[in-house]
């Protein structure tokens, strides 16, 4: 299969529909880590809005990364901008490979601790937010300097849809 020239409409939606989700979850995921301490400490749930909130931007991650992948398989991505080093389009796909990762673990984990009380599940999951905050920063970084330093256009491939 002949590699398109950008990401699709679809991808590009479904990359900054993920982004946003993930913020939310960011900002907004002491209320849950909250609520995860009181259940494990008295056995009670606090469903407050947030916590809702928290349930539903998880779950929407995992399906969008999922439809995400499917995409990725059916149509497949753009090839590196030539002239990369070896080395700078390796660290790119691991990182890209680790957020898919997470994308899919971390609701996973999630759902296993709060709704089947899987409680070594609740540890990983807690892990995941310094993981992912790191990771975005590695991302974010990456992408400002293609668009700033390098000028190749990598970053515009993830504003504009191509076939």
């Amino acid at each position: 299969m002949a590699k398109p020239l950008g990401y699709s409409r679809q991808q590009i939606w479904l990359h900054w529909g993920i982004a946003v989700l993930i913020l939310f979850q960011i900002v907004f995921g002491e209320s849950m880590a909250e609520a995860w301490d009181a259940f494990t400490e008295t056995g009670a749930t606090q469903m407050t809005l947030l916590v809702w909130g928290h349930i539903i931007a998880g779950v929407a991650v995992l399906l969008f990364a999922l439809w995400r992948l499917y995409l990725r398989a059916a149509r497949g991505v753009p090839a590196p901008i030539a002239g990369q080093p070896r080395l700078q389009v390796v660290a790119g796909e691991a990182v890209h490979w680790i957020f898919y990762a997470i994308m899919i673990g971390a609701p996973l984990t999630g759902m296993a601790a709060w709704y089947g009380g899987v409680l070594q599940a609740g540890e990983v999951h807690g892990t995941v937010k310094p993981v992912i905050v790191a990771l975005l920063a590695v991302h974010v970084l990456a992408a400002l300097y293609h668009q700033v330093i390098k000028k190749d256009g990598l970053l515009l491939r993830m504003w504009r849809a191509q076939g």
